[in-house]
């Protein structure tokens, strides 16, 4: 079995030399090295709008081609079929109205409670435009479990999309995703799998997720500040979103308004070529990022059920976390204490978790926590046995303080 040397891999990420010990990755990773290098050399160097007459076009061509390909081996994708933008967020909103086009009145939505509101308000929206109903699938508060039936139930050959986490950024539930979208496939809808949180931690295959859409974010798994949707490019090209006359009618470019960031989609890349190389090793980098991955969850895993286990015997602790799979972000309440007095507290020690709903709002108020949510305990790739001790002993001074 392969090993991830933690260690090693934390000399790339200058942001970890302040000391502070980092549990706010759910939000947004650190950056390495690598990454920022990559962003500084291609807006250094020669760059103009794509094209293959001077050096500063191909630079941009060869940033854009070379994005879409590690996208697309980091995800189990097709790199004609990846969509970049400004954020998930933004390209979300984008999918939506192209394919609310193909709606009428009476069709269905799907979406579910466990969501980011990423994956649920662009379809509210998208469907009240179009005169189709939205029906709300629920999770399980008790046990943070998204039960496939609680979609299937709400199937019907009306239903046109359904629209699923694959891990639930503030409580980490993992629900089976295959099995709600092989549900959505049944009635002939369309599946949308948001993979943000999801893909910082888990080796992805798309396909066999069963994900029409595919959507990720790469600041959060240690690239840029952007987002990506990959789907098949033969979907792409039954879909019309609104752009500029003389824009590119091509897919995925149709769907990419404005001129793209060349030096994010270069920060992206060695996002991924790091990630690739977390564990050293022959084949290709799809191969490589799986066996990557693989080793990284084994030492998020870990790392996660020390800290679990040290929690929950905390006084008046609540873990809202609950699932038998999730990724290794648990979300913490102590009874009758306002958790961002928490998150002020483990600051002021340099240990930096944070508190809120982080746009999970429906699940937060589903779980009875309003729109205030709980304290966010993310573990990352760079993580450590010393920073877990510092957040617990931090954690156990605050409630012998209250």
């Amino acid at each position: 079995m392969a090993d991830f040397d933690v260690l090693a891999f934390r000399k790339h990420f200058p942001a970890l030399v302040d000391g502070a010990a980092h549990f706010d990755g759910p939000g947004g990773s650190q950056t390495p090295d690598v990454v920022a290098e990559a962003v500084a050399r291609t807006l250094g160097g020669p760059l103009a709008n794509r094209g293959s007459v001077t050096r500063a076009e191909r630079n941009a061509e060869q940033a854009v081609r070379e994005c879409r390909q590690a996208l697309a081996d980091l995800v189990g994708g097709d790199p004609r079929g990846v969509v970049f933008g400004r954020s998930m967020t933004a390209l979300t909103f984008e999918v939506s109205r192209a394919l609310a086009k193909q709606w009428s009145p009476g069709d269905e939505v799907v979406v579910t409670r466990l969501d980011h509101d990423a994956n649920i308000r662009p379809w509210v929206i998208a469907a009240e435009g179009a005169g189709a109903v939205v029906k709300w699938a629920e999770f399980d508060p008790a046990t943070g479990e998204l039960d496939p039936e609680a979609v299937g139930a709400l199937l019907t050959e009306r239903t046109r999309l359904v629209a699923v986490t694959a891990a639930s950024n503030l409580i980490g539930t993992m629900p089976d995703v295959r099995a709600i979208t092989d549900r959505a496939h049944g009635v002939g809808a369309l599946a949308y799998v948001d993979g943000v949180h999801y893909t910082a931690h888990e080796p992805v295959d798309a396909t066999a997720l069963g994900a029409d859409f595919f959507a990720c974010s790469p600041y959060k798994f240690l690239g840029p500040h952007c987002g990506a949707v990959v789907a098949a490019p033969e979907l792409l090209e039954s879909l019309h979103p609104d752009k500029l006359l003389p824009a590119s009618e091509v897919v995925p470019e149709r769907f990419e308004l404005g001129t793209l960031p060349y030096e994010l989609m270069a920060g992206t890349t060695a996002a991924i070529d790091l990630i690739a190389s977390a564990v050293p090793g022959q084949g290709s980098r799809r191969e490589r990022l799986q066996v990557s991955m693989r080793a990284i969850h084994r030492h998020e895993d870990a790392l996660r059920q020390v800290v679990e286990d040290a929690v929950v015997v905390l006084p008046g602790a609540v873990v809202h976390s609950r699932a038998g799979r999730r990724t290794p972000t648990l979300l913490l309440t102590l009874d009758g204490t306002d958790m961002a007095d928490a998150y002020r507290f483990l600051g002021g020690r340099g240990v930096n978790a944070p508190a809120g709903s982080f746009y999970a709002l429906e699940a937060s108020r589903h779980l009875g926590l309003g729109d205030t949510g709980g304290l966010r305990i993310g573990l990352a790739p760079y993580t450590t046995d010393d920073d877990v001790d510092r957040l617990l002993d931090g954690l156990r001074e605050f409630v012998a303080s209250r």
